[in-house]
């Protein structure tokens, strides 16, 4: 029984879990000091998650470009890097889709292939400048990126000052072509027989009455790609390399150099990707002002270190992030108790998963005095 427990203890997903209830059990806490009841508030946000299919849909669509932005943190993470320009480079990735998208005129599946080409290009070089300066000035990636956020948002806003960009009487852009759009099913469901289904098929009709698109599919696909490229290649192990140890890596002749610009590039590109689906992806198909980062980015971060940096675990992160604060809305209209409980739950869960390795070091005390006992 005690080797089962060190055994498990030592698995990374353990620590997750655990995290996870002790956020739920911070809330609880939080949520009773107030006065509310925890069970009955907990009912109403899994409510508010599961109770309608097209719930269900909402939490995916949203879900899907913190996906993105948290697989882009953790890719740079797994270099030994901290890529917290993921916001401005999300920003990057919905310009280029945004101007594509209605400028460019190109068939259907051609037409949002190019822009998602675009945009991974365009967000890595910005990605990659930050990587350039750390590599040729040693200017850390935090500064120069964090600098690179707002020059992204003050970009975004230029564009938009440009004669002709802005649709009139509005202050954002026109809308991306049709043929550009990665919605399921769009015509089909404008038309009387998609409308018909919608109507009266209470499961999966309920389920596409929302923006639900291909970029969930998308999505996975990068992140596969993602972690293939990772574990499965010779620039992947040598990207890892670096980032476990940079003078090793140097020793054994990698270019640290080199690799720190190639490892922002990616994670850069996989940030603008997240921007780009989502501006082809979701209603108003458009970009606009911003007075301030919309905040995909600052989530990824929390997404990725929910998901210890794990590429794949992003995905199931990038859910239970979406889930959590599309449920939370329901505990402040139906209970009355402030949706800001599900920020104080998130923080919890990101603060317990920041201690993860106090758990090998448990095991290892709990294996320590069995081997002692045994004695």
């Amino acid at each position: 029984m005690r080797s089962k427990v060190v055994s498990l203890l030592k698995k990374p997903m353990t620590g997750i879990i655990i995290s996870v209830f002790v956020g739920f059990i911070v809330g609880a806490i939080v949520l009773g000091a107030a006065g509310y009841n925890p069970i009955e508030a907990y009912g109403s946000m899994f409510g508010g998650m599961f109770r309608k299919p097209k719930y269900v849909s909402q939490i995916i669509i949203n879900a899907i470009p913190i996906i993105l932005t948290g697989l882009s943190v953790s890719f740079a993470f797994k270099t030994g890097l901290f890529n917290i320009g993921a916001e401005g480079q999300y920003i990057m990735g919905t310009v280029t889709a945004a101007m594509l998208g209605y400028y460019l005129s190109l068939p259907g599946i051609i037409h949002p292939a190019v822009i998602l080409v675009a945009a991974f290009l365009v967000g890595g070089l910005f990605g990659a400048l930050a990587g350039w300066l750390k590599a040729r000035f040693g200017v850390h990636e935090v500064i120069s990126a964090i600098m690179l956020n707002w020059i992204a948002l003050y970009f975004n806003n230029f564009i938009l000052s440009l004669p002709g960009v802005k649709k009139t009487g509005t202050q954002a852009s026109n809308e991306v072509l049709e043929t550009a759009r990665l919605t399921f099913m769009g015509a089909w469901k404008k038309s009387d027989a998609g409308k018909d289904f919608i109507r009266n098929n209470p499961i999966w009709g309920d389920f596409m009455r929302t923006d639900v698109h291909w970029g969930i599919l998308i999505s996975i696909v990068v992140v596969i790609v993602a972690w293939y490229f990772l574990n499965r290649t010779t620039k992947g192990f040598e990207l890892r390399a670096v980032g476990f140890n940079q003078y090793a890596a140097e020793f054994a002749g990698i270019n640290v150099k080199k690799n720190t610009i190639i490892a922002m590039f990616i994670a850069g590109g996989i940030a603008a990707l997240a921007g780009a689906i989502h501006i082809l992806g979701t209603n108003p198909f458009r970009i606009s002002v911003l007075p301030i980062t919309e905040g995909y980015g600052w989530d990824g971060i929390s997404v990725s270190l929910i998901a210890n940096n794990n590429p794949i675990g992003c995905i199931l992160s990038g859910l239970l992030f979406s889930g959590l604060n599309y449920g939370g809305g329901s505990i402040q209209s139906d209970i009355g108790a402030p949706s800001e409980i599900i920020d104080i739950m998130i923080g919890s869960i990101v603060f317990c998963v920041a201690l993860v390795s106090i758990f090998p070091m448990i095991a290892d005390k709990i294996k320590r005095k069995g081997d002692a006992h045994a004695k």
